[in-house]
């Protein structure tokens, strides 16, 4: 796998292609990053794009992770005492989780985002941007209802730190696209370059295939989540023998094998007992995923082996949150 294939395993979009093969052609020194909100315990929604910033780090580029706490404290997380302690415990899962310590800078927003300079940037940016530009950038409102001023400057603050944190290329959840097509528009404007931004997929409900994983609505996957924990929640989710379920629904079991799994096994074993076919052994998802289809794999085998490998993924990081908590 070359370095232009490493980084786009798992893509949902790149904007544009033409740049991120540019940058795949040359990517020493190049930085990438992705902004965090400390909130808590890391979750499967975290480490989603958590497994693309190792595959970039694979690649040869220098990751960048932002510990965005100015943004968690416009977002009411609290204060940025309690903010930051909650940010250092994200900082060292991260870690235990996989990504490469001497390649990996962690930032606090608070370090350049109320200097001068930015506050000025930012200040234009309120002037150039409409109300209605800046809700629609708006990922989602935290913290109730109704839309407060601090939501709409938000992603205004994200827009700007793709510049002042010196990144090639911005990467998020397929959620965060508005907000990187904000930043495209608006950096020249204040006469900065544009970037290439990279947009992971969004895991389905777990018990339900509807919508998004969550973690403040439904059921995920954190690493605080026991081994028992983690294989109850496995064992109840939404599994049909299918990868294209009838509707909207999505096989959120085969979208965790394909996007946690995979990238970070390079073989996937299923045990079974002889006289339901013995083991059986995979170097590829699209394997796995046909012989759910067929019926080779049965379903309950399937989430037997999705708990397994999970749990292995984030054992480290639940060990190093024991290690702070006691």
């Amino acid at each position: 796998m070359d370095a232009y294939e490493r980084i786009m395993r798992n893509a949902e979009e790149v904007v544009t292609d033409e740049e991120v093969r540019e940058l795949a052609a040359d990517p020493a020194g190049k930085r990438a990053y992705v902004g965090y909100e400390p909130s808590g315990v890391l979750h499967l929604g975290h480490l989603l794009t958590a497994n693309k910033l190792i595959d970039l780090q694979d690649a040869g580029l220098e990751v960048v992770v932002l510990l965005a706490d100015v943004h968690a404290y416009l977002n009411g997380k609290g204060t940025f005492e309690e903010i930051r302690e909650t940010a250092e415990q994200m900082k060292a899962q991260f870690i235990a989780y996989g990504l490469d310590e001497d390649s990996a800078e962690f930032v606090y927003g608070s370090e350049f985002q109320l200097d001068e300079e930015y506050t000025l940037d930012l200040h234009t940016l309120e002037l150039e941007t409409t109300l209605n530009r800046a809700q629609r950038a708006m990922a989602e409102i935290q913290g109730g209802d109704t839309a407060k001023v601090s939501h709409v400057v938000y992603p205004l603050m994200q827009t700007l730190d793709i510049e002042y944190l010196d990144l090639d290329l911005a990467v998020g959840g397929i959620d965060q696209r508005k907000v990187h097509m904000l930043a495209r528009e608006e950096l020249p404007e204040l006469g900065y370059d544009v970037r290439p931004a990279l947009h992971t997929p969004i895991v389905a409900d777990l018990t339900t295939g509807e919508g998004k994983m969550s973690s403040s609505e439904g059921v995920t996957i954190s690493m605080e989540d026991s081994t028992e924990e983690l294989e109850e929640k496995v064992n109840s989710a939404f599994c049909p023998p299918t990868a294209d379920p009838e509707g909207d629904l999505e096989n959120p079991v085969l979208e965790l094998f394909e996007y946690h799994v995979f990238p970070r096994f390079s073989e996937i074993v299923v045990e079974r007992p002889d006289e339901y076919g013995g083991n059986i052994s995979y170097e590829q998802y699209e394997a796995l995923e046909a012989d759910l289809e067929s019926g080779e794999l049965h379903p309950a085998d399937a989430k037997g082996t999705l708990a397994s490998y999970l749990d292995e993924l984030i054992a480290p990081g639940r060990q190093k949150l024991r290690e702070i908590r006691s």
